[in-house]
């Protein structure tokens, strides 16, 4: 059971938290990273890691007692501009991915888990990118995903991520919160019996029956009706500013948010290195490291690695689930 941890941008901090994780014996089992070994080796040697690496063509080269490498050959180490906007790594970095999703496409790995991309960088080559979850997603052909953020303290989904507040507001209707509802559920209930989700609402108060707003009664509460009638356990909607403090205190087990900072702003307060983005309703499995490039610590050695061993547990326990 081979795992695919793409390399990310290579001017941030993803090579050094792959060599560092490794060197430190952080994630348990076998894997591969898909990237540019040219850069991989700077970085070991800027660092002075020492980590033994292992170059090769294709997954079937893949031997223990070294970090093996599936070489892309994009980005040369005259090309790299540490802690900078790159159109060429912003490119290289859209590549790795596109492998590691096609290799599980074909079940030469059993996961993929992404180290982060710069959307500006990534943009220059391809201006529709909007990030990692749709772009990973139109690979697979799927129109029907989501974005979980998951921790110890806390596990939230999305109706909507990369889009305005008013593109936002206009996302929520009854299908897609019904949708998104049971790609939550069908998770879940990979790794828990019987799990319990809360679905948030929209406005102030949870719309306090229409004086704040029309969603919830219109759009919000259909959605959670249908879902029970599933015999799904969800309740909603929820007010916003308390229904995080009752998942905090594992009175639910997720919760269901509107759009994009109402998730992430609690998710990044409780648990901002700890945090895994795993996108659900693909056939593949893929999580990632929910933080940025960090330009400003690239190469230095500093950089936390807890977010990517997360993110390398969460699919080690996806897969044998």
């Amino acid at each position: 059971m081979i795992i695919g941890i793409t390399m990310g941008d290579p001017s941030g901090v993803g090579p050094e938290l792959v060599l560092r994780a490794y060197k430190e014996d952080e994630l348990k089992g076998s894997y591969i990273v898909v990237g540019d070994y040219e850069i991989l080796d700077y970085c070991n040697r800027k660092l002075m890691l020492q980590v033994s690496l292992r170059k090769i063509r294709s997954i079937k080269e893949y031997e223990e007692g070294s970090l093996n490498i599936l070489d892309m050959g994009i980005m040369k180490l005259e090309e790299l501009k540490i802690g900078e906007i790159s159109k060429k790594a912003g490119y290289a970095a859209m590549q790795y991915v596109k492998k590691a999703t096609e290799l599980a496409l074909e079940g030469e790995i059993i996961a993929v888990v992404t180290l982060p991309m710069n959307k500006e960088a990534t943009r220059l080559s391809d201006p529709n990118f909007s990030g990692h979850t749709g772009y990973i997603a139109a690979l697979c052909k799927e129109d029907s995903y989501t974005m979980m953020l998951a921790s110890d303290k806390l596990m939230v989904t999305h109706v909507s991520t990369h889009v305005s507040m008013e593109n936002a507001v206009k996302a929520v209707k009854k299908e897609r919160v019904y949708e998104v509802i049971k790609l939550t559920y069908e998770a879940l209930k990979r790794l828990k019996k019987d799990p319990k989700i809360a679905v948030a609402g929209l406005n102030p108060h949870a719309g306090e029956n229409g004086a704040f707003g029309r969603e919830e009664l219109e759009e919000i509460i259909p959605a959670v009706e249908k879902a029970k009638k599933d015999g799904i356990k969800v309740e909603g909607p929820i007010a916003p500013d308390t229904v995080f403090l009752k998942a905090y205190k594992k009175e639910y087990d997720v919760v269901i948010c509107m759009y994009h900072d109402q998730g992430h702003i609690p998710m990044k307060l409780l648990d901002f290195e700890g945090g895994v983005n795993v996108t659900l309703g693909l056939k593949i499995i893929r999580t990632s490291v929910d933080h940025g490039t960090a330009f400003d610590i690239a190469y230095k050695g500093i950089a936390s690695t807890r977010s990517l061993v997360e993110a390398y547990n969460f699919a080690v326990k996806l897969a044998k689930s």
